[in-house]
């Protein structure tokens, strides 16, 4: 069995963050553990509150983790602020976990701001020289790249995600699922070796919320799995296509994917 460790937020309503973390990883054949960096109150239309812990606590997480079970990787996702920033960096030096995924997770759907802004630079700095594979979608890429990004050219993209290279990142995938463009979405990847795109026609869907967490998880345990970058996107991205394409209605906002619409061979249980 290969084990990977999340390192992100808690979503109380169960669609994004640390319980979409774990969902994708079973889903995806591995074993999952959990350090959570903070809490949020939110549900299907919002984030209500957010509360974020100690850096302390979130290193002792790390530590008891690592000590005692291997780590075939890591994926990191919601962080809050500088200060677990620099403890999650400091562990990741100490510890070396051979994958890292990195979501930088700054704004949740629904507009409530994830990441402090003035640990923007902190993670640039500290984290992204440490990651294997970044997963920023287009807000987040036009953060970290410092380039206006309007739309989802592919040309744009592609400058964008060479700047996050040029950061220290070994690969990186700029999701295009928020461009405007109504009939297909392209995702680019771009590592030393060259660029990669990935079109698929839009899903005319509601219930989408999670979707990053889990792609970045997703990702995270095909490469602990021993599969090849390129491999593991378009995997990845099957999946999850097929829980966007089955979303569930759970609540009175945008609902979560269906992490294992496979696992029901399409059909709901019933009591």
């Amino acid at each position: 069995m290969y084990n990977v460790l999340s390192i992100a937020g808690s979503d109380s309503s169960g669609g994004a963050g640390i319980q979409a973390d774990l969902k994708a990883f079973a889903a995806n054949g591995v074993y999952g553990m959990t350090v959570i960096t903070a809490v949020t109150a939110q549900n299907t239309r919002g984030v209500n509150a957010v509360r974020v812990l100690d850096p302390e606590i979130v290193t002792a997480q790390i530590d008891a983790v690592f000590s005692d079970i291997r780590v075939d990787a890591v994926k990191i996702g919601m962080l809050a602020d500088s200060r677990i920033i620099s403890e999650v960096a400091e562990a990741l030096r100490r510890w070396k976990p051979p994958v890292t995924v990195l979501d930088p997770v700054m704004v949740a759907k629904s507009g409530h701001r994830l990441l402090a802004p003035d640990a923007e630079e902190s993670l640039k700095n500290k984290l992204l020289p440490l990651a294997d594979l970044v997963t920023p979608n287009l807000p987040e890429a036009e953060s970290l790249s410092g380039l206006e990004i309007e739309s989802a050219d592919t040309a744009v993209l592609e400058k964008a995600a060479r700047r996050i290279l040029e950061l220290g990142a070994g690969a990186v995938l700029i999701k295009g699922g928020h461009s405007d463009n109504s009939d297909s979405s392209t995702d680019i990847l771009v590592d030393r070796h060259g660029t990669r795109h990935y079109t698929a026609p839009r899903l005319e869907a509601r219930h989408t919320h999670g979707t990053g967490c889990s792609l970045s998880s997703a990702l995270a345990a095909l490469l602990a799995r021993g599969f090849g970058l390129e491999q593991s996107v378009t995997w990845a991205k099957a999946y999850i296509n097929e829980g966007i394409a089955h979303g569930l209605a759970i609540g009175g906002g945008c609902g979560p994917i269906h992490h294992f619409y496979s696992l029901y061979g399409g059909e709901e249980l019933e009591p």
